[in-house]
């Protein structure tokens, strides 16, 4: 049986695909006694009102016909913001070049939160210039609890 996730990206997809609209992130998660279905959504040319209304109107009307989602949740249709999540490795390659900042599960060379230039991110590992130290530093991404892309203005 497929996830909730799985099931709404199945949906989702080719609606976005032809909206020449990218899909960011999908969380189904329980907060308190409720439980939300999270979308974000992203694109080259930024992400407007617009854009989030028609993809929860098509969302609204598809999940209503499938009926995928048993429970009762809340839908939520956003874009990732300018400071956003890295979670995935392509998230992560988008931003090579870029400052980041990242917190870990566990100390790695003394430190527990970095912040620096990525260098790049592969399976086993997070590159990054460390600000603190001025060091090439390769995190295990296994540490990784939390990174996100830092806006500079």
């Amino acid at each position: 049986m497929k996830s909730v996730t799985a099931l709404v990206e199945e949906i989702l997809r080719p609606f976005l695909e032809k909206e020449s609209l990218e899909l960011y992130d999908l969380a189904f998660v329980k907060e308190g006694p409720n439980r939300f279905l999270r979308i974000f959504i992203d694109s080259d040319q930024g992400i407007s009102l617009e854009d989030c209304e028609k993809v929860s109107q098509f969302l609204n009307q598809n999940l209503d016909d499938t009926d995928p989602i048993k429970e009762q949740y809340y839908l939520e249709v956003s874009s990732p913001g300018i400071e956003r999540l890295l979670k995935t490795e392509a998230h992560f390659k988008k931003y090579i070049g870029h400052r980041i900042k990242m917190n870990l599960f566990t100390t790695f060379e003394g430190q527990k939160v970095l912040t620096g230039k990525l260098l790049d991110r592969d399976d086993e590992f997070v590159r990054l210039l460390d600000d603190c130290t001025g060091k090439e530093m390769a995190i295990p991404v296994a540490l990784v609890s939390k990174a996100k892309n830092i806006m500079e203005f």
